[in-house]
């Protein structure tokens, strides 16, 4: 959530981040904050006014009572009590300005960094890396969802016949082959200096709302009704979370937290050709990366993430590319976004597998999460980035390493699966 101070010290710059997230009505939303942040200085003005004239009444009664000027004391009296009247007014108007102004302020997205590039769609966003050479893949090389058929490690039918589709049973070499990129991503995470965290995979609606996820993307969250609980989206949510309301020692800092979990994604009116297979489930592995850092530190943070990231594809053997997202094609909650592509040269086409962000003080701010120096208490910047989601670099693993003999598992995974081909 935006700071209200920010916003009425740079109103034309919140403006023009607005619009450059292609957030409607941005300057009838920000000039509606600032008349309602207008309201609620005046009215809190006017009741603390209210409520230290009727403190000097309070005292002056007793002291009026003392002297014997009962008259006196009772029309001081009776003016307390309208001064009380006056009170229980304002702060009725109070709550309900503050409530307005929570209102539309919890629906203006996070403002891009001033390195965002314009643009609207994804073919805006701006190539930044590039690595690898595309594979040549042998005659008669076929996509993932017919290579995990034709060796047997993937079943996507009886997934749908346990719950729906888009929900895969991992089998064999396919079941080890995904454990051992979770243990391989975990362990490269505690050796960067990442801590390990096992989090919960349901998450209340206070949890939902300090990451942004609420009430953005009701749509796309699992939500158990009888409970009001959600099914995570990702592992960023309940170990953020684990920070809200949280003032962090400043010797404590930086915070660098990392989680395997499950994560659930509805992907509502998701179809066609580029989501099947392992493109786009409804259930998949993820390796998460969280960090907290002071403002001044959390762009280096960002660059220091995004160099794992890379670090752990190169590893694997898989080309890449890192985009760096437009504002038409960011994240509500995101300042900048990278996002890592690898090719899958089956498809011929590049899949997403990590998105890391800076958050800025977007979702502190709704998480009340803060740090005291020099005897002042200040936001800090929550950073993310996937380490790596499994599914797609499990297609283009697939896909680029087949051979007639089978397909080659990279090196780096061979003592974590204990097998150096599927065959």
């Amino acid at each position: 959530m935006l700071q209200l101070n920010f916003i009425r010290e740079n109103r034309d710059l919140t403006i023009a981040g607005l619009e450059r997230k292609y957030f409607k009505e941005a300057a009838e939303s920000v000039d509606k904050i600032l008349e309602l942040d207008k309201q609620r200085r005046d009215t809190q003005g006017e009741l603390d006014a209210t409520l230290a004239q009727s403190n000097t009444l309070a005292k002056q009664i007793g002291q009026l009572m003392k002297e014997g000027k009962k008259e006196e004391a009772e029309a001081a009296k009776a003016q307390t009590s309208t001064l009380k009247v006056n009170a229980k007014s304002l702060e009725e108007s109070l709550k309900g300005i503050e409530e307005q102004l929570q209102a539309i302020l919890i629906l203006l997205p996070n403002l891009p960094h001033e390195s965002v590039p314009p643009g609207r769609t994804p073919e805006e966003n701006v190539e930044t890396y590039l690595w690898g050479e595309k594979p040549t893949l042998p005659e008669g090389s076929k996509p993932h969802w017919e290579l995990i058929e034709q060796y047997d490690i993937i079943d996507f039918k009886l997934g749908t016949k346990i719950t729906g589709a888009g929900f895969p049973v991992y089998k064999g070499k396919g079941a080890r082959l995904q454990r051992a990129m979770i243990q391989f991503f975990l362990d490269q995470a505690v050796e960067a200096g990442y801590l390990e965290i096992q989090p919960p995979i349901l998450i209340n609606a206070e949890s939902g709302f300090g990451t942004g996820q609420l009430p953005d993307k009701e749509g796309q969250m699992y939500h158990a009704t009888a409970d009001d609980l959600y099914l995570i989206p990702t592992a960023e949510v309940p170990i953020t979370n684990m920070y809200r309301d949280v003032i962090v020692p400043e010797n404590e800092l930086p915070i660098r937290n990392a989680g395997y979990t499950p994560c659930f994604r509805r992907e509502a009116g998701s179809w066609g050709a580029h989501v099947r297979g392992l493109n786009r489930l409804h259930q998949f592995d993820k390796v998460e990366l969280v960090q907290i850092r002071k403002p001044e530190e959390s762009y280096q943070a960002l660059d220091e993430m995004a160099e794992h990231v890379k670090g752990l594809l190169q590893k694997l053997e898989l080309p890449f590319r890192i985009i760096r997202l437009c504002g038409g094609d960011m994240s509500f909650t995101s300042a900048l976004t990278y996002d890592f592509e690898v090719w899958s040269a089956a498809q011929a086409r590049w899949l997403e597998c990590s998105s890391v962000s800076n958050f800025e003080t977007y979702q502190a701010n709704r998480l009340k999460l803060r740090y005291k120096t020099e005897g002042k208490t200040q936001l800090l910047h929550t950073l993310n980035g996937s380490a790596l989601a499994l599914p797609r670099i499990l297609a283009a693993l697939l896909e680029n390493n087949q051979t007639p003999e089978g397909i080659r598992i990279p090196k780096v995974l061979v003592p974590y699966c204990g097998f150096e081909v599927i065959k």
